[in-house]
C-alpha cells in the first residue's frame, strides 16, 4: 500500500480584493485515492477569473504590483462601481492542509491571511498570529509552496517564461527544486 502525503489548498476567502466587493468563499476538493482534484473557474471576459489566482499569489506574499496587474498597492482594493462605493481594505485568507506536516508548525491546517488598507497599512497572519513577510516566505518555501513557483500560474505566465531573463528562469527552477528556503535565509543574513 502506498501512502500519499501532500499539502493542498482547502479554501480561499476573498473580500475587498480587486473585483470582489462581496466576501467570496471558495472550497476546494481534497485529493482522493492519491489523485489531486481539479478546480476550474469559468466565466466571461472581465468577470474576475484571473483575480482569484492574483488573490492566491498576493496572500502568499507577492510584492510585485506588475505581477498582480496593478500599479500601486491601492489598485488591489475594490475601487467601487455599479452603485457600490470603494472599500477601505482588501483581505484574503487561504487555508492549507498541513496534515502531512510539510510546514514545520504544529497545525494540521495552516490559515494564512493578508490584508491592506487604503492608508498602506499591511498585515500578515499565520493561524491568527501576526507574522513578518520573511517568516511567511520561509514557511512556504519549506513546504515548496511559494508564490513565485509552479504552485500558482497566473494569466500570461506561460507566455512570459521563454522571454524571461536567465536570472528569472533560475529563480523559477530554484523554487521548484526546493532550495528557495535557503536562498531566502542567506539573503536575510547578508
Amino acid at each position: 500500500m502506498i501512502a500519499y502525503c501532500y499539502m493542498y489548498l482547502k479554501s480561499l476567502e476573498i473580500h475587498g480584493f480587486k473585483s470582489f466587493a462581496e466576501k467570496v468563499g471558495l472550497t476546494f476538493l481534497p485529493p482522493t485515492a492519491g489523485r489531486h482534484s481539479l478546480t476550474a473557474i469559468v466565466g466571461p471576459n472581465g468577470s474576475g477569473k484571473s483575480n482569484v489566482a492574483d488573490a492566491i499569489r498576493w496572500v502568499m506574499g507577492e510584492q510585485s504590483m506588475k505581477t498582480l496587474r496593478g500599479k500601486k498597492g491601492e489598485d488591489i482594493i475594490f475601487a467601487g462601481g455599479e452603485g457600490r462605493g470603494k472599500m477601505g481594505e482588501a483581505r484574503v485568507t487561504m487555508t492549507l492542509d498541513n496534515s502531512d506536516q510539510r510546514m514545520p508548525i504544529p497545525y494540521d491546517e495552516v490559515v494564512i491571511t493578508r490584508s491592506i488598507d487604503r492608508l498602506g497599512s499591511s498585515e500578515y497572519l499565520i493561524c491568527g498570529n501576526p507574522t513578518r513577510l520573511f517568516d511567511l516566505q520561509v514557511l512556504l518555501a519549506q513546504a515548496q509552496f511559494g508564490h513565485g513557483s509552479y504552485s500558482v500560474i497566473g494569466q500570461g505566465m506561460i507566455d512570459r517564461l521563454p522571454l524571461q531573463t536567465p536570472s528569472e528562469r533560475k529563480d523559477f527552477f530554484d523554487e521548484a527544486c526546493g532550495i528557495k528556503e535557503f536562498q531566502i535565509k542567506r539573503n536575510q543574513a547578508s
